[in-house]
């Protein structure tokens, strides 16, 4: 029975090849900046008012002038289309119906313009090498392709050990084993419903790292693609700054020092991130310095990401001090069992608990939400 978004998950084992859930489901080495992500939100309570008159209660939120049903978005997931039939796409269309932000990932298997179609108001991640010339290049499709924000995700510099995924039997490049082909032969539903549509358009893609088409997911020159990005700095950041006519964010930030200078070089937000737990183990959790970070961040907005599952863990990071919440794996989860439908499904499962929660609380609106709601445990 699906009731919350941590329903999806089981469900979403039983469906999905062993290899690719482990690729979703899974951390970096122990996992425990991952575990660190919900050990920072349950280290909090909540304190509530009586008697408010919350009837006309709103959980609308506005973030870079426009207005959102939610204050949670669709975080960026590559890979998503081998999860899901037509993931990017179901998941794009789903945010655009539930009136809530969508991030497509740099690692995903769709083309961009094809996404962009499909929610205009998309925005768009990209993971990029420290090269000038391919920076140009990608924020230019990107542009052409009529995006308006642009995130940087910056905390990818070096490969992470994700040993998860070699047990799991996964990796960047697929390679095709006698175990991967069983793993998938003993899920047909998966099979028939998204792998053989899929391979019938041809080998997925990485569709969006560069300006160009990328390598096939089992081409060696997939691993190549991804491992030449140790030279990124704050002055390509700067480059993007002075070439990109929209919204700019950084995404992958946890140090507020990194905060202020990302503010300084005149981005418009900040996603403090420690990548679902699957970079830098025992990273600490975003939470724990999202009150110094939104100091640093003054009026530039701080959003945030990393194990929200309930609506009270949106109120909590509200609270603490962030504009939007991101949620990941709980609605690519939702895509692999019933495609965009499912995606909504579950994105009203969320918006229904914040709207509950701030009436439980006493609260009209969001902007009634801060710290004096928290008493920490």
């Amino acid at each position: 029975m699906l009731l919350t978004l941590d329903d999806f998950e089981p469900a979403a084992r039983k469906h999905l090849p062993r290899p690719l859930f482990g690729y979703v489901a899974g951390a970096a080495e122990t996992g425990a900046a991952r575990q660190d992500n919900r050990d920072a939100l349950d280290a909090w309570r909540l304190i509530p008012s009586v008697l408010r008159g919350v009837e006309g209660r709103s959980s609308a939120a506005r973030l870079f002038g426009q207005d959102y049903a939610a204050p949670f978005g669709i975080a960026p997931m590559g890979l998503s289309a081998l999860m899901a039939r037509d993931g990017d796409l179901a998941l794009a269309r789903a945010a655009q119906a539930a009136g809530i932000p969508f991030v497509l990932s740099g690692s995903s298997l769709t083309p961009m313009e094809r996404v962009v179609e499909a929610n205009p108001d998309a925005w768009f991640q990209a993971y990029l090498p420290g090269e000038d010339d391919r920076i140009r290049a990608l924020l230019g499709r990107v542009r052409a392709a009529g995006f308006r924000t642009l995130v940087l995700t910056a905390d990818t510099a070096v490969l992470a050990n994700r040993e998860n995924n070699l047990r799991a039997g996964f990796s960047t490049p697929l390679r095709i084993t006698p175990r991967l082909l069983w793993d998938f032969a003993i899920k047909p539903a998966w099979v028939f419903g998204t792998f053989a549509p899929t391979l019938a358009r041809g080998m997925p893609h990485f569709e969006n790292s560069f300006a160009t088409r990328g390598a096939p997911i089992i081409s060696k020159q997939a691993a190549r693609d991804f491992g030449r990005k140790d030279h990124l700095n704050w002055d390509h950041l700067a480059l993007m700054r002075d070439l990109w006519p929209g919204k700019l964010v950084l995404k992958g930030v946890i140090n507020p020092a990194d905060v202020a200078r990302a503010r300084g070089l005149g981005c418009d937000g900040v996603i403090l991130s420690n990548h679902g737990g699957r970079q830098l183990d025992h990273a600490i959790s975003p939470l724990r310095v999202l009150p110094e970070a939104r100091k640093q961040a003054a009026e530039m907005a701080l959003m945030i990401d990393g194990g929200i599952r309930r609506g009270t863990d949106v109120i909590k990071a509200l609270a603490l001090g962030a504009d939007l919440v991101w949620v990941g794996r709980p609605f690519l989860y939702a895509a692999t069992l019933g495609g965009q439908g499912m995606v909504e499904r579950a994105a009203e499962m969320l918006r229904s608990e914040v709207h509950r929660n701030l009436g439980l609380l006493g609260l009209r609106d969001l902007s009634e939400v801060g710290p004096a709601i928290l008493h920490p445990v």
